[in-house]
């Protein structure tokens, strides 16, 4: 596994970050000793970066209790969420995470996503005291733009950002690319757009109640059946190199420079080894451009409608 750093004299971690989300119980319940031994293996293999967040379920609890002995091996990311970016919150939700994973520091602390009405001097104020006071080692910003990144790093060093990018959703492209030519990490999350990417969920599929992926427009109808023919003649693509289109998804992404990480949500030892895989896997210029041929008709959006 590849060890780089994170930005600009960021902490050293792994090309592929282990996402916590779906172990959490977003993409559906997870048993806690399943989710438990693919952490252990994932670090057995060489993945020490982990992100979390405040709002990911039972996730910190999981990874505090797996990482119990195993902390000082590990660079912990986690965020506070929700739309409240006052002090109190910030400062109870801190508090809550080191507690819940057992830990007195927090490599990585990010805004989970912009708040326009709270300014963000103000945000930066109190991350930069949770600094002084020991509680996190760096700041982070999540699905923040080229402007909201700037405007934040005025009033702080912002170690990384963590946009959405994939193969079919690209839309991040020159954000990253600013942050990278900044001194900035990228984690690129939703690299299996929520397991679209594996192949394996085929038109028709219904997903438990209790997972979020139900929402989502491109697991849904006619936009659904676009999708499946393009990954179709990508799983082709693939197995005519004896590779699997989760490694394809994975080796894309991390196929760009501009890219520090890849986060992906991992549930099983299987997923792991994949994972794995897919960072190992080196596609050469000819290989992106055929990529970009299959993938070039389908132009979507990202749409999650909860209501």
């Amino acid at each position: 596994m590849n060890q780089l750093q994170l930005g600009l004299n960021g902490p050293v971690i792994s090309s592929v970050c282990f996402g916590a989300w779906p172990i959490g119980g977003g993409l559906g319940s997870v048993d806690k000793s399943v989710a438990i031994d693919t952490i252990h293996s994932a670090i057995a293999q060489g993945i020490t970066f982990f992100d979390t967040a405040e709002g990911y379920k039972t996730s910190e609890t999981i990874l505090g209790e797996a990482l119990k002995g195993r902390r000082s091996s590990t660079v912990l990311a986690s965020k506070f969420s929700g739309n409240n970016h006052s002090e109190t919150h910030i400062f109870s939700a801190i508090d809550k995470s080191l507690n819940a994973l057992q830990t007195d520091y927090i490599d990585l602390y990010q805004i989970h996503s912009p708040q326009d009405k709270w300014p963000i001097e103000d945000t930066m104020a109190s991350l930069n005291k949770l600094i002084d006071q020991g509680k996190i080692r760096f700041i982070g910003v999540s699905n923040f733009s080229t402007y909201q990144t700037t405007q934040a790093n005025t009033h702080g060093l912002i170690q990384s950002s963590q946009p959405r990018y994939n193969m079919l959703f690209r839309d991040e492209g020159s954000n990253i690319k600013f942050c990278y030519e900044n001194g900035i990490g990228v984690m690129a999350h939703s690299v299996l757009a929520k397991g679209l990417l594996t192949g394996k969920y085929r038109p028709g599929h219904k997903f438990a109640l209790d997972d979020e992926r139900r929402f989502f427009n491109f697991f849904k109808g006619d936009l659904f059946e676009k999708v499946t023919t393009i990954l179709d003649s990508l799983n082709d693509w693939c197995k005519a190199r004896n590779k699997t289109l989760t490694e394809l998804a994975i080796a894309w992404v991390l196929a760009n420079p501009n890219i520090s990480t890849a986060i992906i949500g991992l549930k099983t030892r299987s997923h792991v080894a994949q994972a794995i895989q897919g960072s190992n896997w080196q596609l050469s210029k000819d290989e992106m451009n055929e990529i970009s041929l299959i993938t070039k008709p389908l132009q979507i959006k990202w749409v999650k409608d909860i209501y």
